[in-house]
């Protein structure tokens, strides 16, 4: 008989988190929390904690990951995801001074472990603010980074997600396609909050993750303010990964959504094949006294209405094991 487990699955913060499964162990790397804030990365000499599990449940630190680098306007580093190519690691993050001047860069590695490298090179040199650099490989080899940036224009000014094509692991095509903006109530970030020396109501949806499934791409990702209960995951559909998208009618988060008294704020995942076959969303949320994001996960189940799922779960349910016959 399975035994149980019952989120979070980490007792520290852990935010942003992704995971790498790679010759059948899990890799989970993490944003950790400010120094200020007793984050245990923060403490470590290098950035961005890594976790190893056999079973998305049970997870062992590895220590810091990636050697940080020495500008001086890179302070705070956010969202690392890591894609394995040709015998390579590669960390996408961002990096900048709290909320201002992110930019998406590349750090390699020989190990999933790390220690990750940068490679000297800022994949969005032309944006003033990028983040949350999420790889993706179609089935005929190309791939493909999603990410958000701002925008300035249109109904609902704020930070968006946009896809481009990448001509090498450390090198985009340049030519960034918008994917989604923000079009609902719900997406709001703050209201009235000053930006590039005006005022605005500022919508956010970050976190891209693309997932294929019978022929359709879906590309979760999380709308809202983060540290308030109407963040949350949607998803959109397009049937390729440059688009169109299409996001289904909602007035609210579609996948994830608070839980009063419980759960804030679910959100930024990932999606994970389990060691019983079953794809597994992995994303953070803060406890109801909002004292660390903490990593989470639940099952995925495809319906003809979309991806569907009963997170965020705060009772015991079965750990994700393969059957053996």
């Amino acid at each position: 008989m399975k035994g149980t487990y019952t989120n979070p699955v980490t007792s520290g913060y852990f935010a942003d988190p992704f995971v790498l499964r790679h010759e059948g162990v899990y890799y989970a790397y993490g944003t950790g929390a400010a120094p200020e804030d007793g984050g245990e990365g923060a403490q470590r000499g290098y950035k961005f904690e890594v976790l190893r599990s056999e079973d998305l449940v049970d997870w062992t630190s590895l220590g810091g990951a990636l050697e940080p680098l020495t500008d001086e306007n890179a302070q705070d580093y956010w969202a690392p995801e890591v894609a394995f190519h040709d015998g390579a690691f590669y960390m996408y993050y961002s990096a900048g001074i709290g909320d201002k001047g992110h930019q998406i860069r590349v750090a390699i590695s020989e190990k999933p472990e790390g220690p990750f490298r940068d490679a000297g090179a800022i994949l969005t040199p032309d944006d003033p603010f990028t983040i949350d650099a999420s790889p993706f490989q179609d089935d005929d080899g190309t791939w493909y980074l999603y990410y958000a940036r701002d925008f300035l224009d249109g109904e609902r000014v704020g930070t968006a997600l946009v896809v481009d094509r990448l001509e090498s692991m450390t090198r985009l095509a340049g030519e960034p396609r918008t994917v989604l903006r923000a079009t609902s109530d719900w997406q709001i970030f703050r209201k009235n909050r000053e930006m590039y020396g005006n005022v605005y109501d500022w919508y956010t949806l970050e976190g891209p993750f693309a997932v294929k499934h019978d022929g359709q791409y879906y590309l979760f990702y999380s709308g809202g303010a983060w540290e308030e209960p109407n963040y949350g995951v949607s998803y959109a559909v397009a049937p390729h990964p440059l688009g169109p998208w299409v996001e289904p009618a909602s007035d609210g988060p579609t996948i994830l959504q608070s839980v009063p008294g419980v759960v804030v704020g679910p959100g930024h995942n990932c999606v994970v094949k389990g060691p019983d076959g079953h794809d597994y969303i992995v994303y953070h949320a803060w406890d109801k006294d909002k004292t660390a994001r903490r990593m989470c996960v639940d099952r995925i189940d495809w319906t003809p209405e979309g991806p569907r799922t009963h997170g965020p779960s705060f009772e015991p349910q079965a750990i994700p094991q393969a059957d053996h016959a």
